[in-house]
């Protein structure tokens, strides 16, 4: 069958040139107000290519926000397992404008990649599962796909999807599912596949340390009452050890640790450190002692200080203990740490470290969002890494994870469903940056392995995908 549907794959592969090209020059930014409109119109041409394809069932979800696409394909066998693919429609702003080389929303074809806002995250992603699904449908003789295949698009990712989860509760039933497969994310190499197999939580503080009414003159005050900016200095400092160890308290009480095994695996992901200096325009790796750079920022938890200040900040000196001062705090988190116990830690940090005069306030971004993690040997990653296997005509791919934090989490604990992630995006795809791109022999490899995928889930059934 691999021949079949590579064969199939590479015949329609200016099929799905041509429709990123058309979905690419819709600016679909979620974040601005003024896109609204561009973003609804994101959404109805996304459905219309599920129709396109083929779903009998296509439906647009409205939300307090922006809409979500839901495609809904039943498989002839009653019996057969319920995939559902997340992933979403919106892109990011495209400032600064005048960084870019070519127009963000008039897609550019350069040799092999092809350049525009949204092509890697996430719309070309998105098009390579529906090229995915009739490669199946046509190699299998298949009228209709070996899974139940439900798709679950999300208009408001890259504004923080400040709706996702009440969407989730909302249409519970409707999203009940054996599997859900990721497709926001990708591999380390183009050739050395990878799939990601965990994304870090996030907890956000903003902390505010008070002392005086007032700014006080220092030489009649300095040493005889708390300076709150002295304060905020100590916090911070007492934050990690020399070691770069978290110093707060049950930091890593739950922590999952990397098995020898996805040790051993990681440690043949390629990197280059120099490369890796350079393009965070660094001097030199720091971290925790004992891990790996790509260990740390993937499966290891952090606390990093955003912003701190207090007092004067204009030219010159000014002699005062000032009134108030602030710190600004990112906490990452890793599987099984739960973002309301790491925050009552971090409460109770904070008061350790606030001495007499001084009183504090710590404000958080909601809730935090909680880590996930696929471990490697459940039956789902091992149906993936065969499928993908059968794209990359490999035997082996390497588990990688994810530094940054999004709402998988949220989709994993709502459904109560194994997940996976088929994400064919590149390191140096600039998301998020001017000049964002995708290479397109990826979203055919992508394509092939989505096409595989089915048939494997298949085969397990839905005992199987679940023991």
């Amino acid at each position: 069958m691999t021949n079949d549907v590579r064969a199939y794959v590479r015949d329609h592969s200016a099929e799905l040139l041509a429709d990123l090209d058309a979905w690419l020059r819709i600016p679909g930014i979620s974040s601005e107000p003024d896109r609204r409109d561009d973003v609804i119109r994101s959404a109805e041409w996304f459905a219309e290519a599920c129709r396109g394809v083929g779903f009998p069932t296509v439906e647009i979800w409205p939300t307090p926000g922006l809409p979500t696409v839901y495609a809904e394909w039943p498989s002839e066998d009653p019996d057969a397992p319920t995939v559902l693919v997340y992933g979403h429609h919106d892109v990011q702003p495209v400032d600064p404008i005048d960084l870019w080389h070519t127009d963000p929303f008039e897609p550019t074809v350069d040799g092999p990649v092809l350049r525009g806002r949204g092509a890697s995250d996430d719309k070309g992603q998105l098009l390579f599962h529906l090229l995915g699904v009739r490669a199946h449908l046509a190699a299998t003789g298949r009228a209709t796909p070996a899974v139940h295949l439900k798709f679950l698009i999300e208009g408001e990712e890259e504004s923080g999807s400040p709706n996702f989860e009440a969407l989730l509760r909302e249409r519970r039933q409707r999203l009940d599912c054996d599997v859900v497969v990721i497709t926001d994310t990708g591999m380390v190499a183009e050739d050395m596949p990878s799939s990601v197999t965990g994304m870090r939580g996030l907890v956000l503080a903003d902390v505010r340390f008070h002392g005086p009414d007032l700014d006080l003159h220092s030489g009649v005050f300095g040493g005889a009452v708390p300076n709150p900016v002295t304060v905020a200095a100590r916090m911070v400092a007492a934050l990690h050890d020399a070691d770069g160890r978290v110093q707060i308290p049950g930091f890593y009480d739950d922590v999952v640790e990397l098995t020898d095994l996805e040790r051993e695996l990681m440690a043949r992901t390629p990197f280059d450190e120099a490369r890796f200096l350079a393009t965070s325009k660094s001097r030199a790796l720091a971290g925790e002692a004992g891990y790996s750079t790509l260990e740390r920022i993937g499966a290891r938890p952090t606390a990093e200080v955003n912003g701190i200040g207090g007092g004067y900040q204009g030219d010159g000196t000014k002699t005062i203990i000032p009134s108030d001062a602030f710190v600004k705090l990112s906490f990452r988190l890793v599987a099984n740490q739960d973002p309301a116990t790491i925050t009552a830690a971090i409460e109770a940090f904070i008061a350790e470290h606030t001495p007499a005069g001084i009183s504090h306030r710590v404000r958080w971004a909601g809730d935090g969002v909680a880590p996930c993690l696929v471990p490697i040997g459940t039956p789902a990653y091992q149906a993936l890494s065969k499928a993908i296997c059968a794209a990359f005509d490999t035997d082996l791919i390497l588990p990688t994870r994810e530094g940054g934090s999004g709402p998988e989490a949220a989709i994993q604990q709502a459904l109560g469903a194994p997940m996976v992630f088929l994400g064919v995006g590149l390191p140096d795809d600039q998301i998020h940056a001017p000049n964002e791109k995708v290479t397109l022999s990826m979203l055919y490899k992508g394509a092939e392995a989505a096409a595989h995928l089915w048939g494997e889930f298949a085969a397990l059934g839905r005992k199987g995908l679940t023991s």
